[in-house]
């Protein structure tokens, strides 16, 4: 099984030489012309390649031209001949199941991609004793929700057949795959307590280092972003991916109180979301506008005016939290 032997090469190819005039070196440049110069011809932008592994091992093959998630997913699947429906999550420069390196809707352009990929269905019975399962969903942004947070002593923590990085692909043998993150945490919400449900789950296909693993991924500043502070591709739902420079910390700390408002409003933990939403309150004078704005973008998710209240308070009035 190979493994990247070093993470954060970053291969391009420039564009065409300027001054591509075949002249021997010390001849001196002939007198400029009269009249007008001619325009120079823009500078072609360097293609962004990026190295990309199957998180169970696999060579490592080269990407690039993708804007979206599934289109990254489409062309890892190409590289490595299997179904792009195959892919669960990337992680950046780790193979392992591990949230906090999760691709959200930034790359850094050092970032080495690691796909994991579907291995074996379970399911699990499971009977609601309490309000909240102790689940914290996330999605792939291409149709499949899974298990970012198990919340320690809650009702999933004490059945061990279920561990972070499990999609969830069925509840009560209903399909859930292509619905969001935030539509399969109120249909686990919304299940009636005392009686049971069943699970269908998909775990990541695992290496033989990383059988035997359960991870419960606590929370931590800058989860799931790229920490490189350098340049970074944004990925859009819509429109082209972006090239800009990283998030600043004050940027990344109020990207991390809002996640953490989703988490504990909705039972939700998306960064990419969560940076939107940061985005949208700077830039809103109101609570009232915030609001108006949200609805306008992400209205899909119905969210509460306490909860945008607090997001704007996250993001103006970050102090607010320790009064």
């Amino acid at each position: 099984m190979q493994r990247a032997g070093r993470h954060g090469r970053q291969p391009s190819e420039g564009g065409p030489m300027e001054n591509g005039v075949g002249q021997e070196p010390g001849t001196p440049e002939p007198p400029a012309a009269a009249g007008p110069a001619a325009p120079r011809a823009p500078r072609a932008r360097p293609r962004l390649v990026f190295h990309t592994q199957l998180a169970h091992g696999s060579p490592t093959g080269r990407i690039e031209g993708f804007t979206n998630v599934k289109e990254l997913y489409a062309k890892i699947a190409e590289v490595f001949d299997i179904s792009p429906t195959e892919i669960l999550f990337c992680t950046l420069n780790t193979h392992k199941v591990d949230m906090q390196k999760l691709l959200g809707g930034q790359i850094g352009l050092e970032d080495f991609i690691f796909a994991h990929v579907r291995g074996e269905t379970k399911e699990v019975e499971v009977t609601k004793t309490e309000d909240a399962l102790g689940l914290t969903i996330t999605d792939n942004g291409a149709g499949y929700a899974f298990i970012k947070r198990i919340k320690e002593g809650s009702i999933i923590n004490r059945l061990q057949t279920v561990c972070v990085g499990d999609s969830i692909e069925a509840i009560n043998d209903h399909t859930i795959v292509g619905c969001r993150h935030y539509e399969v945490a109120r249909m686990l919400r919304e299940l009636p307590r005392a009686q049971p449900f069943t699970l269908r789950l998909v775990q990541p296909k695992k290496a033989f280092d990383m059988i035997g693993q359960r991870t419960r991924t606590g929370k931590s500043p800058g989860e799931g972003r790229a920490a490189s502070g350098k340049e970074t591709l944004r990925l859009r739902t819509q429109g082209p991916a972006v090239l800009e420079e990283g998030p600043s910390p004050s940027e990344d700390e109020a990207a991390q109180r809002v996640d953490d408002l989703l988490e504990s409003y909705m039972g939700i933990r998306d960064s990419e979301l969560a940076s939107t939403m940061v985005e949208a309150a700077k830039g809103s004078p109101s609570v009232a506008q915030l609001a108006q704005g949200l609805d306008s973008v992400l209205g899909e998710f119905a969210f509460p005016q306490e909860f945008v209240a607090e997001v704007w308070a996250a993001v103006c009035h970050p102090k607010g939290d320790n009064e």
